[in-house]
């Protein structure tokens, strides 16, 4: 068995993997780390092995626990990755982006991928059918557009988020949900069209923390997978254990 730990900012991932298949999953915030760590040890007597994915927000005492029981793999720009990696600047890669373009590689092998990441920022990340990772982009994801819309202006309300009822808005409430999930929606189905105008055997993989708010309005066909990045950690644990 595999343990995968996903350390975001606020939340840590915890993840626990029967060969290719999820078998237990539990998200909680920081300070819950090391209780949650324990207590899904205890459970899954037959884990042996750990990769952890931080950003930076796990502590030593944390990383240290985590290396006196297990076998664990710091995923970060000098971990062996199944492609091969044509970005500029590999070193300043996220590691989130790794585990997802490694899951492409693992479950749509020889194809050309567009992994569509939507959470705190929506990421794209493109791979060919030979195997070479090219890039992508990064823009505000959908809270951000919210938060900024209230934080930047005098006047403008922070909302929650929400489908909007028409292209065009006759309040300040619904004017605002129409230009933040509007402007996404035309955003991501756009960057797909113009991958596609290139590559038209594209593959689209839509994951990330508002995948099932976005799936449904898009216009354009997707794979939506909200384990995807999980899945692609435990198959860079996998790779490097081979």
């Amino acid at each position: 068995m595999n343990l995968i730990i996903d350390a975001g900012n606020t939340f840590v991932k915890f993840a626990v993997f029967q060969q290719h298949t999820i078998v237990a999953k539990k998200s909680v915030i920081l300070d819950e780390f090391l209780k949650t760590y324990k207590k899904v040890l205890k459970k899954y007597t037959d884990i042996e092995r750990c990769i952890i994915s931080s950003v930076g927000s796990l502590g030593k005492k944390e990383v240290d626990a985590v290396k006196n029981d297990l076998d664990v793999l710091m995923l970060d720009y000098k971990t062996q990755l199944p492609f091969k990696n044509v970005y500029s600047t590999p070193k300043t890669l996220g590691v989130d982006r790794m585990a997802l373009v490694s899951a492409s590689v693992d479950q749509f092998p020889n194809n050309n991928v567009l992994i569509i990441d939507a959470g705190t920022c929506i990421t794209y990340d493109f791979i060919t059918s030979k195997n070479e990772y090219l890039g992508g982009a990064i823009s505000p994801g959908i809270r951000l557009r919210y938060k900024s819309l209230h934080n930047l202006t005098a006047n403008l309300p922070l909302l929650d988020t929400e489908e909007p009822e028409n292209i065009v808005g006759n309040s300040t409430h619904k004017s605002i949900h129409s230009g933040v999930i509007n402007g996404v929606l035309k955003e991501i189905d756009g960057n797909i069209d113009e991958y596609k105008e290139k590559y038209s055997d594209l593959t689209v993989i839509l994951t990330g923390g508002d995948t099932k708010f976005l799936s449904n309005q898009l216009k354009n066909s997707i794979f939506a997978n909200s384990n995807f990045l999980l899945e692609g950690l435990n198959f860079i644990l996998e790779f490097n254990s081979n």
